[in-house]
């Protein structure tokens, strides 16, 4: 699989998920934080479309592992809700 399709792949899963993302009240964490978070998510997410465009696939990467990571720490911290998506392989895929 290229970069530039690896990349187009982890952009459209966390597009998915911040579109389908729930905020949860929670006592630990207020939801204004949480909200500051997925701000940061979705500049890193918006940074890596605006790498992707210049063909500059390492940078576009990078960025949106970083929106992954913000993403999966508010989850495992227990102020938000999503599943990533998965797509599942067809016979001929290993």
């Amino acid at each position: 699989m290229s970069l530039e399709t690896l990349v187009s792949k982890y952009i459209a899963s966390a597009e998915q998920v911040l579109h389908d993302l729930t905020i949860i009240e929670t006592s630990n964490i207020g939801k204004s934080e949480v909200g500051k978070v997925v701000e940061s998510a979705k500049a890193y997410l918006a940074d890596a479309k605006y790498y992707k465009d210049k063909k500059e696939f390492e940078v576009s990467l990078a960025s949106v592992s970083y929106c992954e990571g913000l993403l999966d720490a508010l989850k495992m911290l227990g102020a938000v809700r999503f599943e990533w998506p998965v797509k599942l392989k067809g016979k001929n895929e290993k």
